[in-house]
């Protein structure tokens, strides 16, 4: 279904209408699609359908444009458009609302997303990059509306760093800068401050990005009256176009039926950003949504007779059926014909994909009938195990879950009974999830051989008269050094440039490195997260900075429903190995002190989170993460940047381990477990517990995501045992996930002589002021009398009560 670059100035008559009738194949193939799907969801054979039907002229026209290397950024309507490019099949659709597990069938996630959420593989199978300037390219969709407009900036901005910054192997990346983004999004999504983020930085970095804005004059069942001002977003948009004086975007305004009027609008969208690097909107208006939202309602109940039947009159495939008829390109029967094939040929796809779904489930159906059938004869319970098994045989199209209940409740009628039969049930149940579960859990984090966690430790070195200087300085000299060994290294952020951020960890690299690589942006956390995912995307290494933690939930739903979830929703096939920089823990007040672990931990599984103490270790897990190619958020203490600190001399190259937590002090009384900045007032009072006769072992968490890997600290508390975990997050927070991981998954518990306890902040935001962190957070005199009065429970002769 591949669409020709040809346009009708420069081919024949026949040729133009071959190319006419291909169109109009593709553009019927996707409604037949359409139609037939939300059939499948009413009959309970898919779960969900949500369609882009009433869309498929306009994807049709901006295929045409879309050449080898460009990227898309879209949402769940664009399925006309992947077809158009040879890069989804009928039977693909099928089996992507079947949830079709294989990735040769559903090769878009394995059924880990609903149908209509597209991508192409910018991974081979050793996890290496492709060639992405000899394929046309797909960034995985979300859901989440307006959620793929942020990664669409960095997607775009690539072209520019690769068309100016010199010194980057481009070769499977770039050609010169010369590829296009382009960005999708509904109409009613453009209420989204996503959206609107991701256009004024746009209009501001002057990236070469198309957004096609699909408007069928609803969002959901809401007219556009109640999404957007004036009913027009064009209108709105209207400041950002450019003029002679001042830089913007090319606004261009289109009617969705309009086949003509859409190619030539495309082509020119398409020249202005390839060439120009200027960014540019289409409105393409006039379109339809003949199926409503999708398959949870029926347009009808929110729609006028007079809109329905306005829709019917202008859908963009019956105009475009006339306009080929009127033209004279073809005649009612040769079309009739065309259309009759494809409702055959979609057709036979579906019934296809449905028996292919089936067949390996009924398969195991059969094996696992014969092991039940053999166990219940055998069996004191023969007449439940029986009933379970012929519950089985009744249902015909089994799923997965059918057969684990089955299995795995007919173990239960077994309990206590020692045979053959019983054990062969057992090994089917084993080897059934051991090969079933992968497929929808693996790939949360790299499974390659170069994941961080395998990247060894190299310890900073110094020289013998090595100079203590302000922990900054480790940070701007680690940093100088990477920037000079990668020259895909980017960072950016608000401060990050001019003035080398807020705490000048970065003085003086953007004279040196250029204001590309090294860069101010403006107050827009959402879209900094984006452009580092964009630019990961295609193959660069950023770094983006969010100047304070308190600030990264302005960031949240990019970082949470896009970074973390990458890899995993693409199953191993893209990745984005972006760096996030921020500061937090233990400075004053509300909105300067940011220690919310325990909601970054539970929000963001698939990013590792690093908590160093100091700049040393936090320069370590930069130079760490730069030999991998995985996400991670790197939590520096916003305390330490003027504690002294001795300069490594090996900077870029000393590297701290992800997954390792580090014993700082020994001890035999109790395990105290911290990180961060909490970890140094930790540090403090163990020399005052000392004095009192309790020895405390320090342990520095360092990493939270993952933890332990090598499981230390239980072996601390087996010696100990006594365990206390301290942080500044709220109760119940992060130290009760520590608390999780050492006594459940570590199985520490079954060495402790007392109940684990965890010394946490308040429940509150910290108060602003010295005082305010003081009766906050965890100081100095709560962590003394929290350990001793843990030594007083369990020996109160020894440790007499304090208070």
């Amino acid at each position: 279904m591949n669409v020709s670059s040809k346009t009708s100035n420069d081919i024949s008559f026949d040729d133009f209408k071959s190319q006419i009738l291909k169109d109009y194949e593709i553009v019927v193939i996707s409604r037949t699609c359409s139609l037939l799907g939300r059939k499948e969801v009413l009959t309970g054979k898919a779960k969900f359908g949500i369609f882009g039907d009433g869309k498929e002229l306009p994807q049709l026209a901006m295929a045409r444009c879309f050449k080898n290397g460009d990227f898309r950024s879209g949402y769940y309507r664009d399925q006309t458009f992947m077809m158009a490019l040879g890069l989804l099949t009928p039977k693909n659709f099928f089996h992507g609302l079947y949830a079709t597990t294989d990735m040769e069938k559903e090769p878009m996630s394995g059924g880990r997303q609903m149908g209509g959420h597209f991508l192409t593989y910018s991974l081979d199978d050793d996890g290496n990059w492709k060639d992405l300037t000899k394929q046309k390219n797909s960034s995985a969709d979300i859901s989440c509306t307006a959620g793929q407009m942020p990664r669409l900036l960095g997607l775009a901005q690539a072209s520019k760093i690769y068309r100016h910054v010199k010194g980057i192997d481009a070769t499977n990346f770039s050609r010169n800068g010369n590829e296009v983004a382009w960005g999708t999004i509904g109409n009613g999504s453009t209420s989204e401050g996503m959206f609107l983020e991701t256009v004024n930085a746009g209009g501001v970095l002057q990236v070469p990005m198309v957004i096609s804005i699909w408007d069928d004059e609803y969002g959901i069942s809401v007219p556009a009256k109640y999404h957007t001002t004036k009913e027009d977003i064009s209108k709105i948009l209207s400041g950002f176009q450019r003029d002679a004086n001042d830089k913007g975007y090319e606004l261009l305004r289109v009617n969705g039926w309009d086949y003509t009027a859409l190619m030539h609008t495309y082509e020119n969208a398409s020249d202005i950003a390839r060439e120009e690097h200027v960014p540019v909107i289409v409105h393409v208006r006039e379109l339809t949504q003949p199926q409503g939202h999708s398959t949870s309602g029926s347009h009808e109940r929110y729609k006028s007779d007079k809109r329905l039947e306005w829709e019917r009159e202008n859908d963009c495939n019956k105009r475009f059926r006339d306009w080929i008829l009127e033209s004279g390109i073809s005649n009612e029967e040769e079309l009739a014909a065309i259309e009759k094939n494809i409702s055959k040929e979609v057709r036979l796809a579906k019934k296809e994909a449905w028996s292919e779904f089936l067949e390996n489930h009924k398969l195991l159906k059969k094996e696992l009938v014969t092991i039940l059938d053999k166990a219940a004869h055998k069996s004191a319970n023969k007449g439940i195990v029986l009933q379970i098994k012929n519950d089985l045989i009744a249902i015909e199209e089994p799923l997965k879950k059918d057969l684990a209940k089955s299995a795995r409740t007919a173990l239960r009628y077994l309990l206590g009974q020692e045979m053959a039969e019983k054990e062969e049930l057992k090994k089917w149940v084993e080897s059934f999830l051991a090969e079933m579960q992968p497929k929808f859990s693996a790939d949360l984090y790299s499974e390659q051989p170069n994941r961080a966690v395998n990247i060894e430790e190299i310890k900073p070195t110094y020289n013998a008269g090595a100079e203590k200087v302000d922990g900054r300085i480790v940070l701007r000299d680690n940093f100088d050094k990477l920037f000079e060994d990668h020259p895909n290294l980017m960072v950016f952020g608000e401060d990050t440039g001019a003035i080398g951020d807020v705490n000048q960890g970065l003085e003086g690299l953007q004279k040196k490195y250029g204001e590309l690589r090294v860069s101010d942006t403006g107050i827009r956390e959402t879209t900094i997260i984006g452009q580092g995912i964009g630019l990961a995307l295609r193959g660069l290494r950023p770094i983006a900075e969010i100047q304070y933690l308190d600030y990264i939930f302005y960031a949240m739903a990019t970082l949470t429903d896009d970074l973390a979830t990458l890899r995993y929703r693409t199953c191993g096939k893209q990745k984005a190995p972006l760096i996030i920089r921020t500061r937090g823990h233990r400075l004053e007040g509300i909105w300067h002190s940011g220690s919310q672990m325990g909601g970054l931990i539970h929000l963001l599984r698939g990013i590792y989170i690093l908590a160093p103490r100091n700049m040393t270790q936090a320069a370590g897990f930069y130079n760490t993460l730069l030999k991998s190619d995985e996400p991670a958020l790197v939590i520096e203490s916003l305390n330490g940047y003027r504690l002294k600190e001795k300069r490594p001399d090996n900077l870029g190259a000393f590297r701290t381990p992800i997954g390792v937590v580090e014993k700082l002090i020994d001890g035999t009384d109790i395990t105290l477990l911290s990180y961060g900045s909490t970890l140094r007032i930790v540090m403090k009072v163990s020399k005052q517990l000392r004095e009192v006769g309790i020895e405390a072992e320090v342990i520095d968490a360092q990493t939270l995501l993952p933890f332990d890997l090598k499981h230390d600290v239980v072996k601390s508390v087996q010696k100990t045992n006594r365990l206390l975990i301290i942080d500044e997050d709220v109760p119940g927070g992060c130290s009760a996930y520590l608390m999780h991981e050492i006594l459940e998954n570590q199985g520490a518990y079954q060495f402790l002589d007392s109940a684990p306890q965890t010394l946490t902040a308040k429940p509150h935001r910290p108060a602003y002021g010295s005082d305010g962190d003081y009766f906050s957070k965890p100081n100095e005199e709560d962590i003394f009398e929290k350990v001793y009065g843990m030594m007083h429970e369990s020996n109160p002769d020894d440790y007499p009560k304090l208070r």
